[in-house]
């Protein structure tokens, strides 16, 4: 069975590894992110400092089921805004929402919670697709990566609980 450490090590390794790429796409190769992308940007470095401190403080018992719901949850939330945008990119073209403003330019003027409507209701910038691997889009990786840090966090929780209450029972 792998270890919570292990675990935690391997997630703040993807994470990072995924973004390292996401920034090379970026500066490399010119692609713009979305606000929708930025988001994803920003359910990544918390699901990776989630793992990074899991793996660092290496809780017994119940500091161990903290440390994989905060992941599980977080990687939902990520899995949750790359789900909208791969929708975003699967509407037609005659429905997909305008242009709106820059993300910057929302957070400025905008209340906080309406500039947060705004972004998650999506925009023509996050429908589009500028990069491809394998016929998938980035949103749709990411939606990949997310849902299986999501899955295996989930595993491992279950897994752990049983082997907690499997030796109680027979101690």
């Amino acid at each position: 069975m792998m270890t919570s450490r292990a675990f935690h090590s391997i997630v703040f390794i993807a994470c990072l590894s995924l973004l390292a790429f996401g920034l090379y796409l970026e500066h490399a190769q010119g692609l713009e992110p979305c606000p929708l992308c930025i988001f994803q940007r920003i359910a990544y470095i918390v699901v990776m400092l989630v793992a990074f401190v899991a793996a660092i403080h290496n809780p017994k018992q119940w500091g161990r089921y903290i440390y994989l719901g905060l992941t599980f949850f977080t990687a939902a939330a990520g899995a949750g805004i790359a789900g909208r945008q791969t929708w975003l990119q699967h509407l037609p073209a005659d429905q997909v929402p305008a242009c709106g403003p820059g993300l910057e330019y929302m957070f400025e003027v905008f209340p906080m919670m309406e500039a947060l409507n705004m972004v998650f209701k999506g925009s023509g910038e996050c429908a589009e697709v500028q990069w491809t691997f394998l016929d998938y889009s980035i949103a749709e990786w990411s939606l990949v990566c997310f849902s299986l840090i999501l899955i295996s966090s989930f595993i491992v929780l279950v897994k752990s609980r049983f082997k907690t209450l499997y030796f109680r029972i027979n101690a």
